[in-house]
């Protein structure tokens, strides 16, 4: 108790967690408020995110880079998971493939670039290990692969076979990513070793509070969630946004908090093997494990199944992402100036998806 009240008061980014009992509570007394309850529940979900960072980051201090990164990625995407759990299960389908394609893209592209540029102004260039991040972009590019065939197959007029083809597909991309993991942290992991020495951080939480902080902040953003999806259709159009511009930046941004601070974090404190390992790590993760788990689970959860076919504008999105991704770190090095046109990447997309946004 007195860690988390002692981080109470070094963060005061931790004080928007006065939202969430205001969020929950807004349900109930402004059920018709949308506006209101979409912000609220935004500036709810970050201070959690925060924590979870923290929590993370607690456990995953006994571990190296590698399983730090991994483990930092798979909790991370918790958040994520659940606002799309929640979304499919409302049925509101191009809000779940934009929150995936869009965490994918901002993954790869505003996490990662926004790593390099906090980094580099703070330590002039840093290294980090080019093994790591080309075999994550490797499997972010089949994941591409994988999407693109469903849409092409619409395209030609075969929309019988999406489901069967989408069904087949995730399994195919399950298996392709725990095969990976067990290459990266069993049969390789020499190869996969941090090659920079960091600063040292914060001291961390002990084990039994990082735990019971995980298992709070788990079910609360579960809570939230509820609300922002309940209202983020409605609060869209209010504002002037589509649910595809939505999913794509704002629920990638805010699901992503939590990494996108450690990433941050690991980079100004010159551990950018930990920063690169989370942002290509947990594209990955949401391209291999995650998407295809939604395909799965909307079988039983969602209204109808839900398939793998994109709209082509995301397609093309992802597909830039993870080449941008693999030429920017393919040299094992980096500095300010190429987390800037990483990061310029990023903006094209965003501003072209807000100004264009694609048909539902």
């Amino acid at each position: 108790m007195n860690a988390i009240v002692g981080e109470l008061r070094t963060k005061p980014l931790l004080w928007l967690l006065v939202f969430v009992p205001a969020a929950l509570a807004g349900e109930h007394i402004w059920p018709d408020r949308h506006v209101l309850l979409f912000l609220l529940s935004v500036l709810a979900i970050v201070p959690l995110a925060a924590l979870l960072s923290k929590a993370t980051e607690s456990v995953a201090d006994k571990t190296g880079e590698a399983i730090g990164g991994l483990l930092n990625a798979t909790l991370g995407n918790l958040t994520e998971l659940i606002i799309a759990l929640t979304a499919l299960q409302a049925g509101q389908y191009l809000l779940v493939k934009a929150s995936i394609a869009g965490a994918i893209v901002s993954n790869t592209l505003f996490m990662l670039g926004g790593a390099f540029l906090i980094g580099g102004l703070r330590h002039h260039e840093q290294q980090f290990n080019r093994v790591s991040a080309r075999l994550q972009s490797g499997l972010l590019f089949l994941a591409t692969v994988a999407l693109l065939v469903p849409s092409l197959l619409a395209e030609e007029g075969h929309a019988a076979m999406l489901q069967p083809l989408s069904l087949g597909l995730a399994a195919l991309l399950i298996v392709a990513y725990c095969l990976g993991m067990v290459f990266s942290l069993w049969t390789h992991r020499e190869n996969f070793a941090s090659v920079g020495h960091g600063e040292e951080g914060e001291a961390p939480w002990p084990i039994p509070v990082a735990i019971g902080v995980l298992a709070a902040v788990t079910v609360l953003v579960a809570l939230v969630s509820e609300v922002f999806v309940a209202s983020v259709q409605s609060a869209a159009e209010t504002l002037g946004m589509t649910p595809a511009f939505v999913g794509f930046v704002i629920v990638a941004l805010v699901g992503a908090a939590a990494e996108i601070a450690t990433a941050f974090t690991a980079a100004a404190r010159n551990r950018l093997d930990l920063s690169v390992s989370i942002a290509l790590g947990s594209a990955a993760q949401i391209a291999l494990f995650v998407a295809p788990l939604l395909v799965i689970l909307s079988y039983f959860i969602g209204p109808a199944p839900m398939s793998l076919q994109f709209w082509p504008g995301a397609i093309g999105m992802m597909l830039i992402a993870t080449l941008a991704a693999t030429l920017m770190t393919n040299g094992g090095r980096s500095a300010w100036f190429v987390g800037v046109m990483i990061l310029m990447v990023y903006a094209i997309f965003a501003m072209t998806l807000f100004l264009l946004p694609p048909a539902a």
